[in-house]
């Protein structure tokens, strides 16, 4: 038999009401307005990078630059455990 003392440790959440915790929902508005915000900025755009310029759509540029920045996040995340 096993029974429960009431130490600290708190009920918890299954199934679908666990996995929507406020921190997730605003990052999953956050990701879908970013990539509306990408795929709304489809005009070709010249950009240089360090010397050569290249013309590339503005999406995969801005889709680049936030993948880049969530690996950075990641990174940092990461780290700091």
């Amino acid at each position: 038999m096993s029974s429960s003392t009431g130490g600290s440790k708190s009920p918890s959440k299954g199934g679908v009401a666990g996995l929507m915790t406020p921190g997730r929902i605003t990052v999953a508005v956050i990701a879908l307005l970013t990539l509306v915000f990408i795929f709304e900025n489809t005009r070709s755009t010249k950009i240089r990078l360090l010397i050569p310029e290249v013309t590339m759509p503005l999406w995969m540029a801005l889709f680049g630059t936030a993948v880049l920045g969530a690996v950075c996040g990641a990174y940092f995340v990461r780290r700091r455990k």
